[in-house]
């Protein structure tokens, strides 16, 4: 039987097979818009417990939002690290998945993987209080339908990008392109200087998933952006954030309404 769209297990199934997925990105700990935008039409709405404003009840009120009535997406958590309690604490609120940053090895691939998965497969500690609603709850059922997806930001993880993905139950890597480019020797997060380099260390990421079978996103400033990175080959892209678009669209509505009075 499919999963129906919109649940861990379709979102599970459809990543691991390299379909294509568009996804958001939300740093605010504002469950009420990140309801809204979740019924947009996007695959998933990543909730950013790394850098972004967004405390553990943040993310628990932000994934129930994202679960309601006629949302298309499902919530992944970027974690604050590398680490068996906020993983297993993101799962448990009910991620679909988690992203984990700064993996350097494929031995630091192999511990967010333990961190995910419960025994005998990894060292995930049962306790699933809300998860257990709509993932899972008996651990193989949960083992399907939960993502675990590894970012290559680093220039050590870059170097080691191949052992990376040929992790065992690894499902994806995603790409921090700000911290990578300035990994590889960029001044700024958007350095025009390291474009080259920049772009090819994307081919070595998505050339090393695909080799693997495995997923390949990348975080991108905007839609047009996302649409090309899809069509390059990577399998799934994240657009912006919440903060971001607020800022932009507040200015652009600020400079409409002055557009008469800088006129006169």
């Amino acid at each position: 039987m499919t999963a129906a769209p919109g649940t861990p297990a379709a979102f599970a199934a459809a990543l691991r097979a390299r379909e294509q997925l568009v996804g958001y990105w939300s740093v605010l700990d504002s469950p009420v818009s990140t309801e809204r935008i979740a019924r947009l039409g996007y695959d998933y709405v990543a909730l950013d417990a790394q850098h972004g404003l967004i405390e553990y009840s943040g993310v628990l009120a932000s994934l129930t939002a994202i679960d309601t009535k006629g949302s298309t997406a499902v919530g992944l958590v970027r974690v604050e690290a590398n680490d068996p309690s906020p993983i297993g604490k993101a799962l448990d609120a009910g991620a679909a998945g988690v992203i984990v940053p700064l993996i350097d090895t494929a031995q630091d691939a192999a511990d967010a993987v333990a961190a995910v998965r419960y025994p005998p497969l990894g060292r995930r500690s049962y306790g699933p209080m809300r998860a257990g609603l709509r993932i899972g709850p008996d651990p193989a059922d949960a083992h399907e339908q939960t993502v675990v997806l590894a970012m290559i930001e680093t220039a050590e993880g870059l170097a080691n990008v191949t052992g990376i993905c040929a992790t065992d139950g690894l499902d994806g890597v995603y790409i921090g392109p700000s911290d990578l480019r300035i990994a590889i020797g960029g001044a700024t997060s958007t350095d025009p200087a390291v474009t080259a380099e920049f772009e090819a260390a994307l081919v070595t990421v998505r050339q090393a998933a695909a080799a693997a079978g495995i997923a390949a996103g990348i975080h991108n400033a905007d839609g047009a952006s996302a649409a090309k990175r899809l069509a390059e080959g990577f399998t799934f892209a994240t657009v912006s954030s919440d903060l971001v678009h607020l800022q932009q669209a507040a200015a652009a509505h600020l400079a409409a309404a002055r557009a008469t009075e800088d006129s006169r």
